[in-house]
């Protein structure tokens, strides 16, 4: 099924507008740039806000410990409530991504996030930025046990199963029997569906920085046969069936594996409905994989689409 072509009055994404981390979640944008401003109690009422949701939570926490001071913000919010876990979760993650830039000691931001992970023994979280830590610090091998933890206490979870992907698949093509594991087990409705197509994103991704296929995936030909076609075409009904139910700020990243497989594919009817969903949401994977600096990529592929429908 091709849903119509874009509609006359489609806005344009993107214009002069760098991918947010955030994505289209507002209230974590307030939080976050209240925090930068050195005020952390909407950061507070967020988290609290948030509560039990693990993936919204990630994705919350670990945009507010990328935010500027946020370790400093968070010690403040520590030493007004000393026995606060979101502070406390928040500065062990502040300090990991301190420590993946380069910035921080990894050391001590791996037993930060331990000791945070035994005061919130079912919140995956400080196991989410254990995982990114040892992705960016650390061995491949060693990303498993975090992986494990998080996997014990929220099977489905988006963003980990993400950075697994991309892991395995500088490990090889083994990560397509990932990807198909984890869309297989999970729930009808769980955006997890669209892991194989990430998966097969990210062996491009590897193949193109390795030199083995050119760097444009049309050129390639790495979206066409009947293996790319068959997991875009899974992906692409899962969106039609279930995309418009998932509210979570992290679909857009889907939405954009989605839209660049479509592209690249040369469905430009479906590539440009998607690039309507998206709106002015652009993410730096999987735009960026061909080497291209991703929001000049994104629009490239935007306008060609446009003119094509």
């Amino acid at each position: 099924m091709t849903p119509p072509p874009p509609p006359l009055t489609f806005r344009r994404p993107g214009d002069g507008r760098r991918p947010d981390p955030a994505l289209d979640d507002a209230p974590l944008r307030a939080a976050r740039d209240a925090l930068s401003r050195g005020d952390w109690l909407e950061a507070r009422g967020l988290l609290l806000e948030t509560g039990r949701d693990w993936d919204l939570r990630g994705h919350r926490v670990l945009c507010l410990a990328a935010a500027p001071a946020a370790e400093r913000r968070a010690r403040e919010w520590l030493r007004t409530e000393a026995g606060s876990q979101d502070a406390a979760v928040l500065l062990a993650c502040a300090m990991a991504i301190r420590a993946t830039r380069g910035a921080g000691n990894a050391r001590v931001a791996r037993e930060a996030l331990q000791t945070a992970a035994r005061a919130v023994p079912d919140d995956p979280t400080p196991w989410l930025a254990l995982l990114l830590l040892y992705r960016g610090t650390a061995a491949p091998q060693e990303c498993h046990h975090p992986f494990g933890e998080l996997h014990a206490r929220h099977p489905e979870h988006h963003h980990a199963h993400h950075v697994m992907t991309a892991l395995l698949a500088e490990a090889g093509p083994g990560v397509y029997t990932f990807a198909a594991d984890a869309a297989e087990r999970a729930p009808a409705d769980s955006p997890l569906a669209l892991l194989p197509l990430v998966a097969h994103a990210q062996r491009f991704r590897v193949l193109a920085a390795d030199g083995a296929v050119p760097a444009d995936p049309t050129a390639a030909g790495h979206w066409h046969g009947r293996h790319p076609r068959r997991i875009v075409e899974a992906a692409f009904n899962w969106w039609l069936e279930w995309g418009a139910e998932d509210r979570s700020p992290r679909r857009l990243i889907d939405l954009n594996h989605l839209a660049y497989a479509k592209f690249h594919e040369g469905r430009m009817a479906e590539a440009a409905a998607l690039f309507q969903r998206i709106g002015p949401y652009p993410t730096p994977e999987p735009w960026s994989f061909s080497g291209s600096e991703a929001h000049r990529a994104f629009r490239v592929a935007l306008r060609t689409a446009l003119r094509a429908v």
